[in-house]
């Protein structure tokens, strides 16, 4: 079985793993030389099996650091930024537990933060990823993770507050209903900006008088659409 090829690490001596440790242990440690430090995050994306979040096809890149395909237009985030973005959330002042994700996709991006102790509250617009995310997350014993399929820019009141949210698709400027579920010092980590033009990761954090606003990085995300699909 070929492994991927990442940063030109070789695998180990014998035979070929095909759970891909090898790959796994590359990753983070690429992801250290970029500048990600949180424990809990680089022990979680070195234990959590990213090849299952893919179909089998795409398995022999999905420890590149770049994003893949999902289908219905959306990806795979690249690690780093799943990294990155994790690290924003969970280095608000105040601890960080029950959160607030926008756009499900694959599983990977909420199967990280559980697996890093939080409470995830996870909302999809296309039904087909929410089930198929749940099945994956219930294959990992991950059972800190709830489900919602409906469309984001609403999030998800009824749970409200959250300490953070995380959103993985890019809307053209923040959503309002997204910022008034933020709990006092919490925290939203989202990308704004068209698609195909100037994006920024954007964190808002919410103070007990306003609402402090910071862009950090240059990013490239698809679009925070609408609706719901079945």
């Amino acid at each position: 079985m070929r492994l991927p090829a990442v940063d030109a690490v070789p695998p180990p001596s014998g035979d070929s793993l095909p759970d891909y440790t090898w790959a796994r242990a590359a990753m983070v440690a690429r992801l250290r030389a970029q500048g990600i430090t949180h424990p809990k995050i680089l022990a979680a994306m070195n234990t959590l099996a990213r090849e299952q979040f893919i179909d089998e096809a795409l398995r022999m890149r999905v420890y590149d650091d770049c994003s893949l395909p999902i289908g219905q237009g959306q990806t795979l985030s690249q690690p780093y930024i799943v990294a990155r973005m994790t690290e924003l959330l969970l280095s608000a002042n105040n601890p960080v537990k029950r959160v607030l994700e926008i756009g499900t996709g694959s599983g990977y991006q909420s199967a990280v933060l559980a697996q890093c102790g939080c409470s995830v509250f996870t909302i999809e617009r296309i039904e087909p990823f929410l089930a198929v995310a749940k099945l994956r997350h219930r294959a990992l014993g991950l059972l800190n993770i709830r489900y919602l399929h409906r469309d984001g820019f609403n999030g998800w009141p009824s749970q409200a507050p959250f300490d953070g949210i995380i959103v993985t698709a890019a809307p053209a400027s923040v959503p309002e209903e997204l910022i008034a579920q933020l709990a006092p010092e919490g925290r939203l980590i989202v990308p704004i900006g068209a698609q195909g033009g100037a994006q920024r990761l954007t964190i808002i954090t919410r103070t007990q008088a306003a609402f402090h606003c910071q862009q950090v990085d240059a990013v490239n995300f698809v679009p925070m659409l609408p609706g719901e699909q079945f």
